[in-house]
Order: structure tokens, then C-alpha cells, then sequence
């Protein structure tokens, strides 16, 4: 992994602590369609490792080309195992010409991932940001998530048990704030989340 940029994993957190492993990739115009090939593969080895909770991939915008892609791990153990593995390392060199610059990853215990600035010379954001753009995703959901799982719960009274039917609340709210709000809202606020 000579052509990366690396960081400890989880950057002090515990051995158990799930993290996010962000990817960052900057492809060629004239080699996205191979890449997008190539990622369906890598995703699909990522997944055959321990400790793989999933994958989200943000495609670029129109008049860009770099691709960040998520990958939780249970640990920072399990993440390492995949950034270290002669797997990534073998299929990284099929496609290491189609990339612009040497790609790069990081990463970050649970959900201080969202706030690390994009650019070095960037300060982290004060955490009474950090908090708002929290709060302000994970609020209306608790307010629109649950009563959509009402019928659900009611035709299968097993899931709308006490404490059952909370954690697929609570684990739908995760995953949407994960995988889907969270990667689009940091980026459309970020001039604000990361000013000095």
C-alpha cells in the first residue's frame, strides 16, 4: 500500500469500536466504466472479511470524478485486516492506472468520521456543530420512522415486542443516517461545518 495515505486505525479508539473506513478515488473520464466494474468487484471481496457491516458508495457529481466510498467495519482490527490484505493490495494494482492521484483511505471510530475536514490545513468543527447537524438528521427521523413500521408491528406482534421493535427502530435510523443523509448533508453544509 505504498501509493496510500494511511492512518492508525481508529485513531486511539478501542479494539471494539465499529469505524468507517472512507475511500477516496479520483478516476480518469475516460476509465469510470472499468472502475465501476473493478468496484463491484472490490466491494464484493470487502464483504468476505470479518467484521464487514456494509458499504455505501458516493458517486461523483456532474463535472467531477472522485468517488468516496464507506465501509464499516466492527473494529478497527477488522478494517485494518482488509486495508492490509494482499487482497485490496492485488486488486488496487489491476486498477491503479485509471486513477488520477494515488488513492487514499482513513479510518474513524464511529461517527467522528462525518466531521474530519477534508483538507489538512481545515480545523475540525466546534462540536456545538457537530451536534446540531446531528441532531437536526437524526430528530424528524425519530418522528417519521416509527409510526411507518406501525403496520408492520401490528400484523407481526412478535416485532412490535418491547425492546424488539425499538432496535429495528433504532437500527433503521442508523443505517438511513450511515449509508444515506449523512455523506449528502456533511458535503451540501461543509463550507459552514469546516470555516475557521
Amino acid at each position: 500500500m505504498s501509493n496510500e495515505q494511511t492512518a492508525t486505525p481508529g485513531r486511539g479508539a478501542a479494539p471494539d469500536t465499529s469505524v468507517t473506513l472512507l475511500i477516496q478515488q479520483s478516476v480518469r473520464p475516460d476509465a469510470i466504466a472499468r472502475y465501476e466494474q473493478w468496484l463491484r468487484t472490490i466491494a464484493a471481496k470487502a464483504a468476505e472479511y470479518p467484521g464487514h457491516q456494509g458499504v455505501h458508495i458516493i458517486r461523483p457529481s456532474a463535472g467531477n470524478n472522485e468517488y468516496s466510498i464507506l465501509i464499516r467495519f466492527a473494529s478497527g482490527v477488522d478494517a485494518e485486516r482488509w486495508t492490509s490484505s494482499a487482497d485490496r493490495r492485488n486488486l488496487l494494482a489491476e486498477i491503479a492506472d485509471a486513477f488520477e492521484r494515488d488513492d487514499q483511505f482513513r479510518i474513524q471510530p464511529g461517527i467522528e468520521f462525518w466531521f474530519t475536514p477534508p483538507f489538512p490545513a481545515q480545523k475540525k468543527p466546534a462540536p456545538w456543530k457537530q451536534w446540531l447537524i446531528t441532531t437536526s438528521v437524526i430528530w424528524p427521523l425519530t418522528m417519521l420512522i416509527p409510526p411507518l413500521f406501525t403496520p408492520v408491528f401490528a400484523t407481526v406482534p412478535v416485532l412490535g415486542a418491547w425492546g424488539i421493535s425499538h432496535g429495528i427502530v433504532a437500527a433503521t435510523i442508523v443505517a438511513l443516517v450511515v449509508f444515506l443523509i449523512m455523506p449528502r448533508y456533511v458535503r451540501l453544509v461543509s463550507r459552514w461545518l469546516f470555516e475557521s
